[in-house]
């Protein structure tokens, strides 16, 4: 049997279960694979599976059924909505068949609202909940170099490191809840910057300079970013392949720019630069581009200057 909370994490003893093997999903499975955990993975689709199953990953039939077999269950899934059923279904939720002490983490960018309702789930199971959505995109999983926002009972998310730690940074960053807070605001921090990477680029162009050399000569000063680094090379060979979904950003920003007060307490933080970047993915995705990387933003400009 494995040892849950509060008992050490160890590969020998510690059973994780990890739902959804997207790009960042499948990557970050694998590291722990890589360092000797055991692993059960669920998939919609558990062809997808196989990959993984060959690296010694079991799977499971649902999350009820993962959740009965493991210690640690992440979900890396696409949408608030995949987090509630995944996690919260009262049939075939991982909260349906979780044992005590157990933990859950979220990974997905979600909600911060439903990212509460979780724990106050968990908890009423004696079990734990940790929001620890993730920035640095498919390079960041696969190097174990992602930024973990990490939301929840500080202790419990401390006891995660030993796995957080293969994954990448984590920071405690609050309760339950503020992980997706700050992945929101994590968001609105890299949608601008990108804006401002790719209409630089289409006006270096425009201007006749080489792009590269462009690049090359502002990135040491205050125009360099994480962005530039991640992305800008990407941008200039046309690599739009996805990290992360341009119709994800979508969903992202909107969780910043479409809140609504969920008490007298909080109000509505207006950010027109989230806003205006929200539009052009909507656009992207209009155009049916929903599925390339966030850095295919520069093709929404690219057509507003009629290339």
């Amino acid at each position: 049997m494995g040892t849950p909370y509060p008992n050490p994490i160890s590969p020998t003893r510690t059973r994780v279960g990890w739902i959804g093997i997207g790009v960042m999903g499948a990557a970050m499975a694998t590291r722990l694979l890589s360092t000797g955990y055991s692993v059960t993975v669920y998939a919609r689709t558990p062809s997808k599976a196989q990959p993984l199953q060959s690296l010694g990953a079991q799977l499971a039939d649902s999350p009820f059924h993962l959740a009965q077999l493991c210690d640690v269950v992440f979900t890396m899934v696409g949408h608030p909505q995949d987090v509630r059923s995944n996690v919260l279904h009262p049939e075939t939720g991982v909260l349906s068949g979780i044992s005590p002490n157990s933990v859950t983490v979220d990974m997905t960018s979600s909600h911060p609202a439903l990212a509460r309702e979780i724990f106050t789930a968990a908890r009423a199971k004696n079990c734990w909940s940790v929001d620890a959505p993730v920035s640095g995109g498919d390079i960041g999983a696969r190097e174990g170099k992602l930024a973990i926002l990490a939301g929840g009972d500080a202790s419990v998310v401390e006891w995660l490191a030993p796995l957080f730690d293969i994954l990448g940074k984590a920071t405690y960053v609050g309760p339950a809840g503020s992980g997706q807070s700050c992945k929101i605001a994590n968001q609105i921090v890299v949608g601008g910057n990108l804006l401002g990477l790719s209409e630089g680029l289409v006006f270096a162009e425009q201007a006749g300079l080489d792009v590269r050399q462009f690049m090359e000569a502002v990135r040491g000063g205050a125009a360099g970013s994480m962005v530039m680094e991640l992305f800008g090379e990407r941008i200039i060979g046309r690599d739009f392949r996805p990290g992360g979904f341009a119709e994800y950003m979508v969903k992202d920003l909107g969780m910043g720019v479409d809140v609504v007060e969920e008490s007298e307490d909080e109000r509505v933080v207006v950010l027109p630069g989230a806003a205006l970047c929200k539009q052009l993915y909507s656009g992207m995705v209009a155009n049916g581009d929903g599925k390339l990387g966030t850095q295919g933003l520069i093709t929404a400009i690219e057509r507003l200057n009629g290339k």
